[in-house]
């Protein structure tokens, strides 16, 4: 299931104007915390697909039945770019578990480059809800081997991706290579990808855009 959370009018889309805004785009605290106000509202949209049990609630005037959330997700993100997001998603979920890969781009002489991952720090993910973050989607690899990493440490019940952009190229890739179960949170689908693997209009690389050109 895809669900695009820029297709209907909300304050999220004040938040992803700016994350496109090049103007904007020079203050690097505003573009982090635009991606963490967005992590926010994507955590605030999967919550309600979660599973709850009702609980009683002391309060100083008596008791409270209230639904609360009987999981515990964990929270995967894409070093580095991925880090406000996730601190968005963490705000919400803040007793989650939380898992960490380092997906990059390493680049050949001849422009073409290929997509390494170094690093993994995780809980076991048998039985959880997983919910696996990357601000862009260009071609969908680094998702993918994210993915594929993850997975070496245990079946998640369920999957939520969640990014900020996508391309349509890497959505049908990632579609393509991921369980049928993935449920899909983006801000937004642009149609183009250019022969660097730069969405377009996209906003650029994120992770620069957050912490300075690498």
């Amino acid at each position: 299931m895809v669900n695009i959370i820029g297709a209907k009018n909300s304050i999220f889309n004040q938040f992803m104007s700016q994350l496109r805004n090049a103007e904007v785009q020079k203050d690097s605290m505003r573009f982090r915390r635009n991606l963490e106000r967005i992590g926010e509202i994507m955590a605030y949209e999967i919550s309600k697909q979660l599973t709850y049990e009702t609980k009683d609630v002391i309060t100083p005037m008596g008791v409270a039945s209230m639904n609360l959330l009987s999981e515990k997700p964990v929270l995967a993100t894409v070093l580095r770019a991925g880090l406000p997001l996730h601190q968005g998603l963490l705000n919400y979920f803040d007793d989650a578990d939380n898992a960490f890969i380092s997906a990059y781009r390493k680049h050949h002489k001849d422009n073409t480059f290929e997509v390494k991952v170094d690093y993994l720090a995780t809980p076991t993910l048998t039985g959880r809800t997983l919910i696996l973050s990357d601000p862009m989607l260009a071609t969908g690899t680094s998702m993918v081997l994210s993915y594929q990493a993850l997975i070496t440490r245990g079946m998640p019940a369920h999957i939520h991706i969640v990014s900020v952009v996508a391309s349509m190229e890497g959505l049908a890739y990632v579609k393509r290579y991921l369980p049928k179960n993935v449920t899909f949170w983006l801000g937004a689908v642009d149609e183009e990808l250019t022969v660097q693997s730069f969405i377009v209009p996209g906003l650029g690389d994120a992770g620069d855009l957050a912490f300075g050109t690498k």
